[in-house]
């Protein structure tokens, strides 16, 4: 029973043993949860995975494996065909013509700036009753206000519901869930990993417990011919490396890149601290996304435990609000004291050798603000996830 099912998750390389599958039969023996494939996505997740790691690999293979096998909601299955409800969703959406856009544009530029903005949400939650679709004043969907989801804004804010792709949203009034990057991704090419090898500085530390051949070679010779072995440090790369990497949001495109460069960093550099963070950085930083809101790491904690000789590497797509960076109340979840261009200058200042990776194609960049601040604030020391923009920044941080 669900043999399949086994090896399909072993072909999408999750260790799952046959003690776990088991496990998982037994559970289904004694009736531990219903007849329902939700219900059994949770028991088969609980007992077959046991890093949190894999969770999203798992997510992946359980899909491909049970797909089609849920049945789709009433709305849809009267239709008479197997439709994505979320394809159906997106129909029902607004289409802005290229004239509405540039109208409502041209509104917005004269709205006063996110200070304004925020003040007219905050009347607006305290006058509105009811819900409201279209239009653009009240806080609804698929309109030009300025508040709500699924219509267009130029700088709104996103409250409830997906993106409409627009990816304009200055704030978004939700709690927002990423997920790790994979470390043990299979790399597609060694070219990344032949990059990053630039970055090398090697030394002997810690306990001697390497056979040095030639040390024993010289010391037997000069002990008569009587054996006499020498042991040395094993020879690593000393290099300390802090990454920082952006997570969620528009990031979302660009998540296989950045794990096949997060796996190359993971098996190249034996000193390695990495942190997430959301468009940029502000006063706290995080190891586990799933954990994000109760176990953060202080931006200060890390500018006074890492010593200056440590590199600093920024990986993320620089592409958000331009109040993200430079006004306090300006991030697009949170509302940061200081601006972020702050706590990017107190990296900076404590970590002389940096580098921003960029998984954006560098021609975009002239064509976001966002990134053209970003660049500047790092001095220009900002590189494309390409081999040429690799080797320039491997260059620049061992400088």
């Amino acid at each position: 029973m669900l043999v399949d099912f086994l090896f399909h998750l072993r072909r999408a390389k999750l260790p799952v043993s046959l003690h776990e599958h088991l496990r998982l039969l037994e559970a289904l023996k004694e009736g531990v949860v219903g007849p329902s494939v939700d219900e059994f996505y949770w028991l088969a997740r609980m007992t077959l995975v046991k890093d949190e790691r894999l969770f999203d690999r798992f997510d992946k293979a359980f899909g491909v494996y049970f797909h089609g096998v849920t049945s789709l909601s009433d709305a849809i299955g009267a239709l008479g065909a197997e439709l994505p409800e979320d394809w159906l969703k997106r129909l029902l959406q607004r289409e802005f013509t290229p004239e509405e856009k540039a109208a409502i544009d041209a509104a917005f530029a004269e709205g006063g700036g996110l200070d304004a903005l925020m003040e007219r949400l905050k009347k607006l939650l305290e006058e509105q009753k009811e819900r409201h679709e279209g239009g653009s004043r009240w806080i609804g969907t698929n309109g030009s206000s300025p508040f709500g989801n699924g219509g267009y804004h130029p700088q709104g804010v996103r409250i409830g519901g997906p993106s409409a792709g627009n990816r304009t949203a200055i704030k978004v009034w939700e709690q927002r869930a990423y997920r790790d990057y994979d470390d043990t991704v299979e790399l597609g090419t060694r070219n990344i990993k032949i990059a990053l090898r630039r970055l090398r500085r090697f030394a002997r530390e810690g306990a001697a417990d390497e056979l040095d051949m030639d040390g024993t070679i010289g010391a037997t010779a000069r002990n008569a011919g009587w054996l006499d072995l020498r042991l040395r440090p094993e020879r690593h790369n000393s290099v300390k490396v802090l990454l920082l990497m952006d997570v969620g949001g528009t990031m979302d495109d660009h998540i296989r890149r950045t794990e096949e460069l997060f796996s190359a960093a993971r098996s190249e550099f034996r000193n390695l601290e990495f942190f997430y963070f959301h468009n940029c950085v502000y006063d706290h930083v995080w190891k586990n996304n799933r954990r994000r809101s109760t176990e953060r790491t202080a931006t200060w904690d890390l500018i006074r435990k890492f010593n200056p000789d440590w590199r600093l590497v920024f990986v993320g797509d620089a592409t958000m609000s331009p109040y993200e960076i430079m006004q306090p109340g300006g991030s697009v979840e949170y509302h940061n004291e200081e601006a972020g261009s702050e706590w990017i200058q107190r990296l900076l200042d404590r970590f002389p050798r940096h580098a921003w990776l960029n998984p954006e194609p560098e021609g975009v960049w002239s064509y976001r603000q966002s990134v053209a601040m970003m660049r500047q604030l790092m001095g220009d020391r900002m590189y494309p996830v390409t081999m040429a923009g690799l080797d320039r920044a491997m260059r620049a941080l061992m400088r």
